[in-house]
């Protein structure tokens, strides 16, 4: 009896502990529910007069048998809020910088960051 209890209690922890990338929200949700599901963003980009951005980061390793540490690169996935709190729409995207050298400045220039 305790075995078949203990194996779903189990179960459920283990999913509940997924990456943020697993998650996923929906166009239309209220900030406050983007937080719950995926939690604080590494950076929060301010999108000029539509509202901010939330970046949530991961940081990938891969081995490629060239180096002793091996290749990384960063998965991003941008949250675009409009200014009354709800999700306009998300990105995913690739790169091989840190958030840390993600200029809202620049990105702004080409486009990048604006909700579509």
């Amino acid at each position: 009896m305790k075995k078949t209890i203990l194996l779903p209690v189990v179960l459920a922890l283990f999913f509940s502990c997924a990456s943020t990338n697993s998650a996923t929200v929906a166009v239309g949700e209220a900030k406050s529910k983007v937080l719950k599901t995926l939690g604080n963003p590494i950076r929060t980009l301010d999108n000029n007069q539509n509202g901010e951005i939330l970046v949530y980061a991961d940081q990938v390793f891969t081995d490629d048998g060239t180096s002793l540490a091996g290749s990384n690169y960063w998965r991003y996935n941008y949250v675009y809020i409009n200014k009354d709190g709800k999700v306009t729409s998300t990105r995913q995207e690739k790169q091989n910088y840190p958030p840390q050298a993600i200029d809202s400045q620049k990105m702004q220039g080409l486009n990048l960051l604006t909700a579509k």
